[in-house]
Order: C-alpha cells, then sequence, then structure tokens
C-alpha cells in the first residue's frame, strides 16, 4: 500500500489538521535535556520531516530553555511552508538566575510566554498554544481565559493544557475554550483510559500522548541485559521483574509487527491511533532516519483482532 503522507485529521473540534505522525522536538536544541545535541542534525531532522509530510511540530520554551523554538522557527522558516505546518509549543516555566524552576499561569505570564515564542520562533501566531504544567495559585479557567483573549487576537490559534489533574482539566475547560489535552500514556502506563479519555470524548477535546514508547521498551531495542545509566535507570517499568514481564509482553508485539513487515513501535503508535480520543501522535527523535521511520506507522492497517489482542497483552 502506498502510503498518504499527506493524509490529515482533524484535532479534536480545533480546525486543525495534521498528519497524524507528529514530531516532538525536545531534542532538537534541548540541551537541558539530553547532553551533547547536535544542532545542526536537530534542524535537519525537522526540515526532513516537513519535506515528508509531517505537519505538526510540538516543541516548548523549557526545551533547551527557548533554544528548541529558535531552532524550529528557523527550519519553518527556511522551509517556505509556514502556512502548511501546525506548530504547537508550550509556556508555563519560571527559570531563576540560579536555574531553580516554578511554575506560573497567570494571564499576565502567559501573555507575556505567547509573545516570546512568537519571537523565538520568528512567526506571528502560533496554532497551538498549551500551558505545560500547572501552577498552585492561578484559577485555572483564568488561565484559559487569557488564551481565549490572544486567540481571538490571532496570536494563537487553538487552547492546550498539559499536565493538568482531572479536575484542573473540568476547571479549564469551564467555558469550552480548550481544544487539546497533552498527558503521559502508553500501553504500560494506560490509566489516562480510565482518567481522561471518557472526557475527552465527551467533549471532543483531543488527547496527545507524550511518553508514547515508554522510554524505549515499546520500540522493542531492548533485551534483559539492556543496562540503563541515565533517567532510565530510576523507572519501575524498566527495573527488576517488571522489566522481565514487560519485554514478554513487547515479543508478543514483535509478532504482529514481523508478519506486516514493520517494527514495534510501527504497531504501537498505530493502536494509539485506533483510540478515539487520540488524533495524533508526536514521538521524538533525535536524527532525520527516526523521522522518516515513525512516518512508516502509517502503512500499519491493524485488524480488529490485532487491536483487541494489543487490549489484551497490555492488560
Amino acid at each position: 500500500m502506498a502510503i498518504d503522507h499527506q493524509l490529515k485529521v482533524q484535532l479534536g473540534k480545533s480546525g486543525l489538521y495534521v498528519n497524524p505522525i507528529g514530531l516532538g522536538t525536545n531534542a532538537v536544541g534541548g540541551h537541558n535535556l539530553y547532553p551533547n545535541l547536535d544542532e545542526e542534525a536537530g534542524k535537519k531532522l525537522v526540515s526532513e520531516g516537513i519535506e515528508h509530510g509531517v505537519n505538526f511540530i510540538d516543541t516548548a520554551f523549557i526545551y533547551g530553555v527557548g533554544r528548541s523554538e529558535e531552532l524550529v522557527g528557523e527550519v519553518i522558516k527556511e522551509s517556505g511552508k509556514r502556512q502548511d505546518i501546525i506548530l504547537a509549543t508550550k509556556g508555563a516555566h519560571v527559570v531563576n538566575n540560579d536555574g531553580h524552576i516554578t511554575f506560573d499561569n497567570s494571564p499576565a505570564f502567559l501573555q507575556d510566554a505567547v509573545e516570546s515564542s512568537l519571537r523565538r520562533l520568528n512567526t506571528d501566531y502560533i496554532d497551538l498554544f498549551y500551558i505545560h504544567f500547572p501552577d498552585e495559585k492561578t484559577p485555572k479557567y483564568e488561565a484559559v481565559g487569557a488564551l481565549k483573549e490572544l486567540k481571538d487576537k490571532g496570536k494563537i490559534r487553538a487552547i492546550g493544557v498539559s499536565n493538568f489533574s482531572p479536575e484542573q482539566l473540568k476547571e479549564a475547560n469551564q467555558d469550552g475554550y480548550v481544544d487539546v489535552f497533552q498527558g503521559e500514556y502508553n500501553l504500560i502506563n494506560r490509566s489516562a483510559e480510565q482518567n481522561y479519555f471518557p472526557y475527552m470524548i465527551e467533549n471532543q477535546l483531543s488527547f496527545v500522548p507524550y511518553f508514547p514508547l515508554a522510554a524505549g521498551i515499546l520500540a522493542g531495542k531492548y533485551t534483559k541485559d539492556t543496562k540503563f545509566n541515565d533517567l532510565r535507570a530510576k523507572m519501575p517499568h524498566l527495573q527488576g521483574e517488571a522489566f522481565i514481564a514487560n519485554l514478554a509482553k513487547v515479543e508478543k508485539l514483535r509478532e504482529i509487527a514481523h508478519s506486516k513487515g514493520v517494527e514495534v513501535q510501527h504497531i504501537v503508535l498505530a493502536w494509539y491511533l485506533t483510540q478515539p480520543a487520540i488524533d495524533v501522535v508526536i514521538p521524538g527523535a533525535k536524527r532525520a532516519d527516526q523521522v522518516l521511520n515513525n512516518l512508516k506507522t502509517l502503512e500499519v492497517q491493524l485488524t480488529a483482532d490485532e487491536i483487541a489482542l494489543i487490549d489484551q497483552i497490555f492488560s
């Protein structure tokens, strides 16, 4: 089957239409998140993605404390395709001089954050702006109300929130202004199916999952001998008996992947796209070939039986 890299789906009720395989760019200029990043390689992977039909690009202020936005903005400008790109960014972090981080959702802060992101991204509008994390003091409907004002002025086209509790999300959306929620979801941590999905479906919000490959285990690249010496060393699902049990589940996915001539991650990402609350996935990448590989997900057609089997393996 020929891949239609131009296939577009609407993000919830937002009026934004995206290729279901987007691109997360925390490794593009995210020097505070990953050591030894090559900025030229980062720019190249964004450029290659755009060239091959990726049109939903997800960045954030805190990825490199503004650097990811600058690099993504440069590539989009150079591509000449700004009008074809759905550009998402996020704000809420306040980084003090000593590196200490706090969150701010106040209307004044969010207005400043949007203006600063517009400058770094070198654009006059942002398609989707998320409040990245909740603060402790701002009423969430007030925070979203400030973004609605910016939307009415044409500075942003859609409103998102990320990392909000279900209660905070409902408060944020009390006037119906929220379009997208971004939160953790993968086959190993499926709690969002109970905590968020019913509300999403009922209110036509789109759930954008982060951590979709659960720190790599759902890409099918680890064995029981894999050792971790970074953040992954502290993740419970990559430790001890849980790790061994998860690897066994991934092997069952590998059988489905082999039968279709694709890789485990393609099966996993395709399964997410069968969930009614999910319109798009945003796997990250550090190299251009990884971006192109992610697009192979669009070739995968899962049968109803396969969808049910994957559900059962990870139930």
